[in-house]
């Protein structure tokens, strides 16, 4: 899935993916949002080889963004906002290194501005817990399954977006409510 001209690319792991993916559809000049897998050795991995957590990979979202009208920086600000960037391979009952924070940075500028942007949060958070979010290079980004892709519009009453995803969309929306498209706001 490569980025058009007019669009750059941005992939990140924050725990599930189909919180993030939510969270991130959500946002004003997103284009797209997949979720799969990065930062393994398996290539092609199913969910169930990445469940297991002998892949190395983590479940990811790719993002793809246009730069005038949201900035990899903003995309930063609500990745880390958005889950607990100081718990060590886990994210709320999801526990494992296929639920790590990181950023999986495309290129050199996405890596200085991560690395800029960790070191801020921690500069404002001094004796506070450190941020464990890793920063790995993005060799590869894997789709997960179709029946992963668009998890919470198509189950919304489902018990886990219920308790987990939609809890998290109220604070996007109510946090950010100046980046989030328009038909985010109206849901």
């Amino acid at each position: 899935m490569p980025s058009t001209s007019s669009t750059n690319i941005a992939v990140f792991g924050g725990g599930c993916f189909w919180c993030t993916e939510a969270v991130f559809k959500m946002l004003r000049g997103v284009v797209a949002v997949a979720p799969g897998y990065a930062g393994g050795t398996v290539m092609n991995p199913t969910y169930d080889q990445v469940s297991s957590g002998r892949t190395g990979h983590a479940e990811s979202i790719r993002v793809e963004f246009d730069p005038s009208q949201v900035s990899y920086e903003t995309l930063l600000i609500v990745f880390f906002a958005t889950h607990d960037p100081t718990t060590l391979n886990r994210q709320g009952d999801d526990v494992g290194t296929q639920y790590r924070s990181a950023v999986f940075y495309a290129d050199e500028m996405q890596l200085a501005k991560a690395k800029a942007f960790i070191a801020g949060l921690e500069r404002e958070t001094p004796g506070g817990a450190p941020i464990v979010t890793t920063l790995e290079s993005l060799t590869a980004f894997y789709p997960a399954e179709d029946y992963h892709r668009d998890y919470y519009a198509r189950n919304k009453d489902a018990g886990y977006c219920q308790a987990v995803i939609n809890p998290k969309l109220k604070k996007v929306k109510e946090k950010f409510a100046a980046l989030l498209d328009a038909s985010a706001l109206a849901d």
